[in-house]
């Protein structure tokens, strides 16, 4: 499974969208994306949102932070930015710092503004079913599921990663899908014996090949949502490719995290620029 192509369609119609609300409201979409520190990995995955923003015509606001900035400081810009009506969505690159109170900061964005999905409120709305901006990865795999036709209802979905961000997330998104969901983690007993029942696999326990492909069911669908140096997965995808039914390649997984923020961002400028109004993006 390859989301690059898809990736590529969801930016153009965001970009459709974004020129439409552009025309109708006079206000162009514009993304925050707030960076603490010069972390070279942190730097590069924010230039690149940038830049998939920007072709979906989406304006930048690019407040850089000192890697002293205290969670104070951190937090009273991202309330800045949450009163600004200018600033339609809000990105906190992440890691932020050991020093800093991650989860304060995150709950100092507005639900209305978080388009990457990383507040208490938009998981609970992702558990509970509710409006609101799912976080990037796990509706970037969901998105990639449909695309393939995965038909998740009553499929038996394993979840390596507990993660606040992705793990849970997208348990909960694939529950709303009716499959029957089992979390995992580094710590579960007899692991093997858990994912070769899975139907679904989703490896996001941030360890290189972690998960073999010898203890993957035949026909299995894997996404592998980790990264290592030298395009290494979680899942040993040698001997998994092997088995499966459908696989993502290593990466395969970012082009649709990234293709989500601008689709949520244009989703956020429409509902606060133009709600009610039906806007034709072609």
């Amino acid at each position: 499974m390859d989301g690059t192509a898809l990736a590529r369609r969801i930016v153009a119609r965001s970009a459709a969208t974004a020129a439409e609300i552009t025309r109708r409201t006079g206000t162009a979409p514009c993304l925050a994306t707030v960076l603490v520190g010069d972390d070279p990995a942190a730097v590069t995955y924010v230039r690149m949102k940038r830049a998939r923003c920007e072709k979906a015509g989406i304006r930048s606001r690019q407040p850089a932070l000192p890697a002293t900035t205290t969670t104070a400081e951190l937090v009273e810009t991202l309330t800045g930015l949450s009163r600004d009506p200018e600033v339609h969505g809000i990105l906190l690159q992440h890691p932020v710092g050991p020093h800093i109170d991650e989860r304060a900061a995150f709950e100092a964005i507005a639900p209305h503004k978080d388009v990457d999905g990383v507040t208490m409120r938009s998981f609970a709305a992702m558990s509970f079913g509710l409006p609101g901006f799912v976080s990037c990865t796990p509706g970037g795999i969901l998105r990639l599921l449909d695309e393939y036709d995965v038909d998740l209802a009553g499929k038996r979905a394993v979840v390596v990663g507990r993660s606040a961000l992705l793990g849970k997330p997208v348990g909960m998104l694939l529950l709303a899908r009716d499959a029957t969901v089992t979390y995992c983690h580094s710590r579960t007993t007899d692991l093997a014996s858990v994912v070769s029942e899975a139907d679904v696999l989703v490896a996001a326990v941030g360890r290189p090949r972690f998960l073999r492909g010898a203890d993957i069911q035949p026909g299995a669908v894997v996404i592998d949502a980790g990264y290592h140096p030298g395009n290494v997965g979680d899942n040993d995808v040698d001997t998994a490719r092997e088995r499966v039914g459908l696989i993502t390649p290593v990466p395969g997984v970012g082009p649709m995290t990234i293709a989500v923020l601008p689709a949520q961002t244009v989703d956020a400028a429409m509902e606060q620029t133009a709600p009610g109004i039906a806007l034709d993006a072609g």
